[in-house]
């Protein structure tokens, strides 16, 4: 084959540490567009990042250059360091070391931008923990309980 080709989507969650603030209201759209930014600059395509203060929800389509670890680590980096400069309040600000990448088939693509777009409601019926072990389990993953939720 003379062309290297790929259209993979991910689902990626990442959660705030314990320790650290939350991201205000205020500023998630900021967080979420910068994040958006981020993705696409690593040659990635955004296409939805949502999310509540305490977590974010990240929907692209990867390169074919790129790594899932990658991707997620500048993320992470890049978007941490950048929050810490939008307030003294962000000043211990810091994600989770974890993270969790789901691959979504092209046909549910709209329902989970839908269920990203939602997640203010959403988590007023759920807290993150029992979405994220939600997650896990639905996509059978096996996991280590004493180390999900810890910094």
């Amino acid at each position: 084959m003379a062309q290297s080709l790929n259209k993979i989507f991910l689902h990626i969650i990442f959660h705030v540490k314990t320790k650290s603030p939350i991201i205000h209201d205020t500023d998630l759209e900021r967080v979420h567009e910068y994040i958006g930014q981020l993705i696409n600059k690593m040659g990635c395509q955004t296409v939805r990042v949502g999310g509540v203060g305490n977590h974010v929800h990240a929907v692209c389509m990867l390169s074919r250059e790129e790594t899932v670890s990658h991707l997620v680590e500048e993320m992470k980096r890049n978007s941490s360091r950048w929050i810490k400069t939008l307030s003294p309040r962000y000043r211990s600000f810091a994600w989770q070391g974890g993270y969790a990448a789901f691959s979504v088939s092209r046909s549910v693509v709209d329902k989970v931008v839908r269920y990203v777009n939602n997640q203010k409601e959403h988590h007023k019926k759920l807290t993150f923990e029992e979405e994220y072990i939600k997650f896990l389990k639905l996509h059978n993953i096996d996991y280590d309980e004493r180390y999900v939720f810890t910094d």
